[in-house]
């Protein structure tokens, strides 16, 4: 009996998860003697959501494991890649390249795209938090909003965007590293007493665990910050305010007034740790106003999915392609100076950057080559540094 509303693993490869048209599919070009004609199909975005100029590349260590054992040929942008919508002439560009009998690959569809088009989501959203937030710390919190199937996903794509840390068990034993968090305001009610509880935790907390105290539990921010500070002295590392909306009012001249106040008593060592409907738009402000870290959770774990799709572009040899895409088979060419892209037909000639003149890399490479994976599938750790190094060249509303 299934417990939880998910799919396995075998069932996702096993292509259960799929669209009933593609099955539908498969069977009729099989019962018409067409499952071994050869084709090449495109995967490429459609408009980037709320009007983003890049995206981040993510879940393509899952896309190996789906065409693990498939008789096709998988070339891909490496994982963690920078994309657009569109090259610097406004041709669409593919982040990946499927070629092989379509039979063989069409019942994949569904799980390819669900795989690209939310973790790429994901990746995005926190790669623009991270340019917002400079180098300040961040912290997912998103889990507790989405299926508790997608934890692991959520954090690894949000690490990759640029997280330092995250917050679930399971994510964090994907990625290597270790959980973070802070406690709950559960701790506080249970104890009955703010400072009972800070000083349990201390108490009990293991000693590499940062003393973080959430400091709004009952009374103001400020006062029950001061309180952490008098009770915890040197080992209290940092205060957590976590207002909701309905009371924050103007939450950056909360942050400027405890700043103002453990300074004024000495504690300058204690950070400012803030959570609580955090999002791209406010926390350049909030930054400034002298918050060191940020837990951000719904917007990021919820963030807007990719809208990418496959599409068919060349059938036996023969060029074709739908309304609005461009036939045959094409490589990216980016500028690795300047991250300018240039999509162009497979067969002509490595290209100059029309921006710096710079040399230019393909970007589709070999992932799978006749169900095998023969790409190198980088660590999360490796891929985020990638990332972080692309979106330092990048502007967040414009290439």
């Amino acid at each position: 009996m299934r417990l939880f509303h998910s799919a396995s693993n075998d069932e996702i490869r096993r292509g259960e998860t799929t669209d009933i048209y593609f099955v539908r599919t498969k069977q009729i070009i099989e019962a018409k003697g067409l499952e071994k004609t050869p084709v090449i199909a495109d995967v490429t975005p459609g408009q980037l959501p709320r009007e983003w100029a890049w995206g981040i590349l993510c879940g393509i260590e899952e896309e190996a494991h789906l065409f693990k054992g498939v008789p096709v040929d998988v070339y891909a942008m490496p994982e963690g890649s920078v994309f657009y919508h569109g090259d610097c002439r406004g041709i669409r560009e593919p982040v990946m390249r499927i070629e092989g009998p379509y039979s063989e690959f069409c019942i994949h569809e569904t799980p390819l795209l669900g795989l690209l088009c939310q973790a790429s989501g994901v990746a995005t959203c926190a790669a623009r938090v991270r340019k917002v937030a400079g180098e300040k710390t961040l912290i997912s919190f998103g889990i507790r909003r989405m299926h508790p199937a997608l934890s692991p996903m959520i954090d690894r794509a949000t690490y990759i965007g640029g997280f330092d840390g995250v917050s679930s068990l399971s994510g964090a034993k994907l990625l290597g590293i270790e959980p973070v968090g802070t406690m709950p305001h559960a701790l506080m009610i249970v104890f009955g007493d703010q400072v009972k509880a800070w000083k349990a935790f201390d108490e009990v907390a293991p000693p590499e665990v940062s003393r973080v105290a959430l400091v709004d539990t009952y009374s103001d921010e400020k006062m029950e910050a001061l309180m952490a500070a008098e009770a915890l002295k040197e080992r209290l590392h940092a205060v957590r305010l976590d207002t909701p909306a309905s009371r924050k009012g103007d939450f950056a001249e909360i942050i400027r007034e405890v700043r103002w106040e453990l300074d004024l008593r000495g504690f300058e060592h204690v950070k400012i740790f803030v959570s609580g409907g955090l999002k791209e738009e406010n926390i350049r402000e909030l930054s400034e106003a002298g918050a060191d870290a940020f837990g951000v959770g719904t917007s990021v774990s919820n963030a807007p999915t990719i809208n990418l799709a496959m599409d068919i572009v060349e059938i036996d040899g023969k060029l074709c392609a739908k309304r609005g895409k461009m036939g045959g088979r094409k490589q990216v060419w980016r500028c690795q100076k300047c991250l300018m892209d240039i999509v162009l037909p497979f067969d002509k000639p490595q290209p100059r950057c029309p921006h710096c003149r710079g040399k230019t890399e393909p970007m589709l490479k070999p992932l799978i080559i006749n169900g095998k994976i023969v790409a190198e599938l980088p660590k999360p750790n490796e891929i985020r540094e990638y990332v972080l190094e692309q979106i330092s060249k990048l502007h967040l509303d414009n290439p």
